[in-house]
């Protein structure tokens, strides 16, 4: 059995246990990150790069190479109810360098970081090797157990991270609490061709008891039909063609390249869901972006909370891992620096997810509500929006960058928000949306 001794043992080459190893090696800590899979290369993950990531990697020094990559700019989004049509959130008036959100595949950000990180001595990364279980000496963790092509491994670390997703391995094997909170919906994804003409916005329409996500890729749409949970059987059932008559009727300019879906292999079911850790930590593990709080794809925030829990994470232990003192304190600080922007995140999604399950009631033409009319011509409110989503609540910076962005002005019009959303909720179902 091979074994290896490193400071931090990070599992998951994602979003977050990327940038987290890039930081900590920037700063001097020895991290190898786990990722089980060859590449990064997977479809339909997480691929808007928000405001407050692309402020990170400013402050990095990684920006201006970054946006070299393909990419499309976000400067707003939009979306539509019936036929009225509005904006939801407006990235124009941030005070942040890039004021829109970045539409880049994630196995190329992905790579781009690893690459940036390999340039650091303390930076390892090891692809095709799955951890499996966790390493313990009495009741501390101390290592993970994982396999490789070439046979088992065993890497002793001071502190084990997991960053390895909603389904993780590692906070399965240190049988954390997860507290779950219902979910009404799932997501079905697949790519349809973009043409000329098409919008260029992100646009979310609610029609005919359905929502269709469209998101520009350039030539062609990611797009994302929300469904109640658990019908995707029975759509299925239903068959291929009526799949792509539904998507036709909410989006008509699709009509014509609906045929290019041809197998239910090139539908893939998102299972839609938002828990959270009750204890993030154990003496010598900690569990950090969807391994700590699974999101919802709701305003495709999930990748940049993943890493503003890292950028916290690193500024927190890179000091403790430095002098190889880290303490369940010292873990603990990180809960509770990031358990609150979680927190307001998920509930502004289980309102927002309430939304959907009342626009569902309704499988005939949807006629918008006046107070949604009314509600969207409220002056700033998309900036409110915008700022919400772009940036966050509680934004993080690196430890050495300067001026921070308003992260109090932005938690509170994140409260104000939230209870905005649970007025709406009230009111839709007064109106059944009719």
């Amino acid at each position: 059995m091979e074994s290896i001794r490193t400071t931090c043992c990070i599992v998951g080459g994602g979003p977050a246990g990327v940038m987290l190893g890039y930081l900590l090696a920037r700063a001097g800590v020895e991290a190898l990150v786990l990722e089980k899979h060859p590449d990064f290369n997977r479809d339909f993950r997480g691929d808007t790069i928000h405001p407050s990531t692309l402020e990170v990697m400013h402050e990095l020094d990684l920006l201006d190479d970054l946006l070299k990559l393909s990419h499309q700019r976000l400067l707003s989004a939009n979306g539509r109810v019936g036929e009225f049509a509005f904006r939801v959130a407006d990235f124009s008036h941030l005070h942040t360098r890039c004021k829109f959100v970045a539409l880049m595949p994630q196995w190329d950000f992905l790579q781009f970081l690893s690459e940036r990180a390999r340039r650091f001595p303390a930076f390892g990364l090891r692809m095709q090797t799955e951890a499996m279980n966790l390493i313990r000496e009495r009741s501390r963790v101390t290592g993970v157990e994982a396999r490789s092509p070439q046979g088992p491994v065993q890497i002793h670390a001071d502190l084990v991270i997991g960053c390895d997703g909603r389904h993780s391995t590692v906070r399965q094997a240190a049988r954390l609490e997860v507290q779950e909170y219902g979910v009404p919906i799932d997501v079905l994804w697949f790519r349809i061709s973009r043409r000329d003409g098409d919008p260029e916005e992100i646009a979310g329409n609610v029609n005919y008891g359905k929502a269709l996500i469209l998101i520009d890729r350039g030539d062609y749409f990611q797009a994302g039909l929300i469904i109640h949970k658990g019908s995707f059987e029975e759509i299925q059932g239903d068959g291929l063609a009526a799949f792509q008559t539904t998507v036709a009727r909410i989006s008509p300019f699709l009509a014509d390249r609906v045929g290019e879906l041809k197998s239910w292999d090139q539908v893939k079911l998102l299972t839609v869901q938002i828990n959270r850790l009750r204890k993030w930590q154990l003496d010598g593990l900690l569990c950090i972006g969807d391994a700590a709080h699974a999101m919802s794809p709701a305003g495709g925030v999930g990748i940049n909370l993943a890493i503003q829990d890292a950028v916290a994470a690193a500024n927190l232990l890179a000091e403790p891992l430095l002098e190889r003192r880290v303490t369940v304190e010292d873990l603990d600080r990180v809960q509770r620096r990031r358990e609150f922007p979680a927190r307001v995140t998920q509930r502004l999604q289980v309102n927002a997810h309430k939304l959907f399950e009342l626009a569902f009631q309704n499988s005939g033409p949807l006629e918008a509500p006046w107070q949604l009319k009314t509600i969207t011509r409220i002056p700033g409110l998309q900036r409110v929006l915008g700022h919400v989503v772009g940036i966050g609540v509680r934004p993080e910076h690196v430890a050495d960058a300067a001026k921070p962005l308003e992260a109090w002005s932005v938690q509170k019009a994140a409260i104000r928000l939230g209870a905005a959303l649970g007025a709406a909720v009230k009111i839709a179902r007064i109106l059944r949306l009719a």
